[in-house]
């Protein structure tokens, strides 16, 4: 259970990779009674388990987590410069909005990119609701954001950005209103 909630949560790279290392000593320490007590589907399906698993560790603690490192690094090295210009892309998803009066309006979960030129179309804020349940979700676009390499800032009220229709599930539009 605790591997499968650090698998879940979403916490970056180390969190999962460590939940995907107690995931391989579960599925190691299963197979062990499986091979003591002879049975084998309970051996099988563990020494099965512990191979996907450890492929996880590898991926999440070898590989994103040096993908993760590079990006901070180059956000770390800008945030340090005479003017902080980076933040990583990946790095949008979870940063809090707060509108111009300081109000916090909800935390970003998506960016959406034009083709033809690369250029930040909207960002998808997400508001309301505890751990999901219940929240709205409304496109802003980029004219109306200002960029820190933490935090993002709405460049109206939190009454206009409220006043947003709600986007439905699954159904975006091609461009912000």
């Amino acid at each position: 259970m605790i591997a499968a909630m650090m698998t879940a949560s979403n916490l970056g790279a180390r969190v999962t990779g460590w939940g995907f290392v107690v995931f391989t000593l579960g599925s190691i320490a299963w197979s062990v009674i499986g091979l003591s007590s002879g049975q084998t589907n309970l051996l099988a399906t563990n020494g099965f388990l512990t191979l996907v698993n450890l492929i996880g560790v590898w991926r999440w603690l070898g590989k994103q987590r040096a993908y993760e490192d590079g990006g901070k690094s180059a956000t770390e090295a800008s945030r340090r410069s005479a003017s902080p210009t980076l933040f990583t892309a990946s790095g949008i998803a979870g940063m809090p909005v707060t509108a111009r009066d300081g109000t916090s309006i909800g935390k970003a979960v998506e960016a959406l990119i034009a083709c033809e030129d690369a250029a930040l179309s909207y960002v998808v804020i997400a508001s309301s609701g505890v751990g999901g349940i219940g929240e709205e979700l409304r496109a802003v676009a980029r004219a109306d954001l200002s960029f820190a390499s933490d935090s993002l800032k709405l460049r109206r009220e939190a009454a206009w950005f409220q006043a947003l229709p709600p986007l439905a599930d699954g159904d975006w539009p091609p461009a912000p209103e």
